[in-house]
């Protein structure tokens, strides 16, 4: 019976194996070997909690997470609400589309410009198969993606597999030196996507709830809720062992070899000490990966709008306009790499906006009744709220300082 609720988490997961997480997984075990695996199985398990609090905010009261803000805040403060989070959805639009087109070029020398394009047009059809009477058809789709980042990411450690004491050691939380207290704030600050705890309320919703209005019985609220922790436990589960499985790879096989800051040089790196074969499915996942979290980046923009103004475009119309942001820039020969960590650093001003009022709304018992967080689950929300957010002003502290002084 729980089986049967799976879906929704899955396509939320997809945020946490996006293209912005790759540089990040691989610079940290070429750099420093095993030294910070503790930092993504902390940032997995702080994502499962904040996720199913999403997952249940939609199921509990039928209504999404940007739909409920929307109830409680003045016109002008939505709107206000509303623009923030809609930068943040492009910022993150912005880091999809530019991986996929990076893959592309790995692949096939596609120029990026050309490259953006074509994930636009593909993110377009993944799109075009979802709406309400559909959504799991969707949910296989975006599954079936997940499941090539998977293979892509960690074919790697087949041909070699990662040290079990290095592996054990780099389970202890421990320093060596500020460069590596940086990469875990980008590693960490960053795992929690703003827009990944808005759609998340909107797809639990539409699946077990597509009349919000009518009443469901507390029984059947707390059988939705038992299969959506068992999907956000494997749906996590699954996207943290990807997140890990790149880190050991670089681990195991690129310490010592620079350019890895770069998806390009850690494509390169991972060919080079692998063999062509590896380096082309990590390419693929990659690909995968971009053409996912576009279509569900896409998706979590809609219901942005839509719960906040209460205005609706057609998702597919949306996914045109957004694009042009993404091929501008690489059309102007922007850096790819740097358009990706400037997404990041504007993702994170978007983090305290979406998790402090997830965290106030699942805690209220008028909104929520006797399914309001206990005790333990809202101070282990907060204690991961107040870490995300503290990481994330240090990382943008310590990315925006060196530039200021240039």
């Amino acid at each position: 019976m729980a089986a049967g609720l799976l879906g929704p988490a899955f396509v939320a997961s997809i945020a946490y194996v996006d293209p912005g997480n790759v540089a990040a997984n691989l610079t940290a075990g070429a750099r420093y070997g095993y030294l910070l695996v503790w930092v993504l199985v902390i940032a997995n398990g702080m994502a499962m909690l904040i996720q199913y609090q999403s997952a249940k905010l939609g199921i509990v009261t039928g209504q999404t997470l940007p739909e409920l803000l929307s109830q409680r805040l003045r016109p002008r403060a939505r709107r206000l609400f509303w623009l923030q989070a809609e930068v943040v959805a492009l910022a993150t639009d912005l880091a999809e589309v530019v991986g996929g087109a990076i893959a592309l070029q790995l692949l096939f020398r596609v120029p990026l410009p050309i490259g953006a394009l074509i994930v636009g047009a593909v993110s377009l059809g993944i799109l075009a198969i979802q709406d309400h009477r559909t959504q799991q058809r969707f949910e296989l789709a975006i599954m079936g993606l997940l499941a090539v980042i998977t293979i892509g990411f960690l074919a790697g450690l087949a041909v070699s597999p990662p040290s079990a004491a290095g592996l054990a050691s780099g389970l202890v939380p421990h320093f060596e030196g500020s460069d590596t207290v940086l990469l875990a704030a980008s590693m960490l600050g960053a795992t929690v996507m703003p827009h990944a705890i808005y759609v998340h309320s909107a797809l639990s919703r539409d699946r077990h709830r597509a009349d919000s209005h009518t009443h469901v019985p507390a029984s059947a609220v707390a059988r939705l809720l038992r299969g959506t922790r068992l999907d956000v436990f494997i749906a996590l589960g699954v996207a943290g062992v990807v997140n890990v499985g790149m880190l050991l790879l670089a681990a195991a096989t690129l310490g010592g070899r620079g350019g890895t800051d770069t998806i390009e040089g850690a494509h390169a790196a991972i060919t080079g000490a692998l063999g062509p074969l590896v380096g082309t499915v990590f390419a693929v996942g990659l690909l995968a990966s971009g053409l996912a979290s576009s279509a569900v980046g896409s998706y979590a923009g809609a219901t942005i709008m839509d719960g906040l103004l209460q205005r609706r475009i057609p998702v597919l119309l949306r996914r045109a306009i957004t694009l042009v942001p993404s091929v501008l820039l690489l059309a102007l020969g922007v850096d790819p790499t740097l358009s990706l960590v400037v997404s990041q650093v504007v993702l994170s001003f978007g983090i305290p906006f979406a998790l402090i009022p997830l965290i106030r709304l699942t805690s209220e018992r008028r909104l929520v009744g006797a399914f309001a967080s206990s005790p333990l689950l809202k101070a282990a929300s907060w204690a991961s709220a107040g870490l995300v957010i503290a990481l994330n002003l240090a990382l943008l502290w310590l990315t925006l300082v060196p530039i200021a002084q240039r």
